[in-house]
């Protein structure tokens, strides 16, 4: 196993095994804390032959690359508020400010960190476009500030709900836009993070250029509730159909993703139920790996091992390592889930009824595996046409499933890189 070197020299030590036992979790649990938490992104972050550590100088590593990747952090305008931040910058005078940058914005619960099998491409792409790429954690998770998180609005009043819970995340995506001195951005983001990221470009949408969804949360409304229509174009511009690559989202492929949901359904268990009630009660799921002390790291264990079975062992534990110090660090901004979407990720304000009011491009991306209700994504597609926004996009990854940048990141690295060219050629 190749050693990781910190900035000084000090080699860091590889990611501990999975616990399988008592005594590997108690070991886990008992080195959690911001120095683990710091190694573990590191870990992930030293896979990329152009990054450099915190504090080494700016300049290119003699690598042949022409980009340079750094951690910082991004004071906000309450001292004790930062934002964690992984910043892939040109190091040649190609950037240009007509070229807005790319903001990568994880999921809830996640981190950068998680994007690390995508960064070596998109790195490539910042040297030769001159354009720099972000990845950033929200304010509340991953390595930024875990300040407290409250919701003063009554349980009754949704909308005001909706409301602080949202802005706690895009005002604080505001203040780091305007501490980085950037006019427009690009948003890329997963989940819950492309669930903010159009409620930001809603808010904000002088300061957005174009959107990216992978895998969005919130989008569609609950089918239990509202019957909405199911129309989708059969073919779009595109000119990948290799089945490695991206492929049109055509109803036929919509519908056996959807029948495949059903099923799955069909099959909740009984815990899942129990997890459900505790969701409307304002728990998190994190917040019961943290109840659980010591088992806590085997707990995240289950996961990584089933999650994350197509990366390789080290990869393995390394993603272990990151989730765990992610997870049992202080609570905060995971508290949102319950004011933004009900149980099954659907959201209490749906995208789809939103999105319409956006005149930028907007592109939805889909595991063919995905949990996530393509029918939202379908819909919305078709609401920005019929409000005159004839840049809605929809694509489906084969082999893939909720985290599509992790099941197939050839795929989505192909497809991301097409679509940023995309909007370069448009500006």
């Amino acid at each position: 196993m190749t050693a990781v070197v910190t900035p000084d020299g000090v080699p860091l030590p590889p990611p501990r095994e999975i616990p399988s036992t008592f005594v590997s979790s108690l070991k886990s649990w008992w080195a959690a804390g911001e120095k683990e938490s710091a190694a573990a992104e590191e870990r992930l972050l030293r896979k990329l032959p152009f990054f450099r550590p915190a504090g080494s100088p700016p300049s290119s590593p003699d690598n042949g690359f022409a980009s340079v990747a750094q951690s910082m952090r991004v004071e906000l305008d309450n001292p004790k508020h930062y934002i964690n931040t992984l910043a892939i910058t040109p190091t040649t005078s190609s950037a240009s400010p007509s070229r807005p940058p790319t903001v990568l914005l994880h999921g809830y619960g996640a981190g950068l960190g998680f994007f690390f099998q995508n960064f070596l491409a998109l790195g490539q792409w910042v040297g030769r476009r001159g354009s720099p790429i972000y990845a950033l954690d929200w304010l509340g998770m991953g390595r930024s500030a875990r300040v407290p998180f409250t919701v003063k609005a009554k349980r009754d009043d949704i909308d005001g709900r909706v409301q602080e819970a949202e802005g706690f995340f895009i005002d604080s995506l505001e203040q780091w836009r305007q501490r980085m001195g950037l006019e427009r951005m690009t948003l890329i983001g997963h989940s819950l993070g492309g669930y903010l990221s159009v409620a930001y470009a809603l808010k904000f949408p002088t300061r957005v250029s174009k959107i990216i969804l992978l895998s969005p949360a919130g989008v569609p409304r609950d089918p239990d509730s509202t019957v909405y229509s199911r129309e989708v174009t059969e073919a779009q511009e595109t000119d990948v159909s290799n089945s490695d690559h991206a492929e049109n989202a055509t109803k036929a492929r919509i519908e056996s993703m959807k029948s495949d949901q059903k099923e799955a359904r069909n099959k909740e268990s009984r815990s899942r139920r129990l997890l459900t009630y505790l969701w409307e009660e304002g728990w998190s799921p994190f917040q019961v790996v943290r109840s659980s002390l010591f088992w806590g790291p085997m707990l995240v264990g289950k996961y990584s091992s089933r999650r994350f079975i197509g990366l390789s062992e080290e990869d393995t534990r390394a993603m272990h390592a990151y989730i765990v110090n992610l997870v049992l660090a202080k609570g905060s901004g995971e508290y949102c889930v319950s004011h933004l979407l009900a149980p099954g990720a659907h959201a209490r304000r749906p995208l789809v009824d939103r999105i319409a009011a956006l005149k930028v491009p907007i592109t939805f991306i889909y595991g063919e595996h995905d949990w996530m209700d393509p029918d939202g994504g379908a819909q919305s597609v078709e609401n920005l046409r019929k409000a005159g926004n004839g840049n809605g996009k929809m694509y489906m990854i084969p082999h893939a499933g909720h985290h599509v940048y992790l099941d197939n990141p050839k795929a989505v690295n192909d497809l991301l890189i097409k679509e940023l060219d995309r909007q370069q050629e448009r500006m």
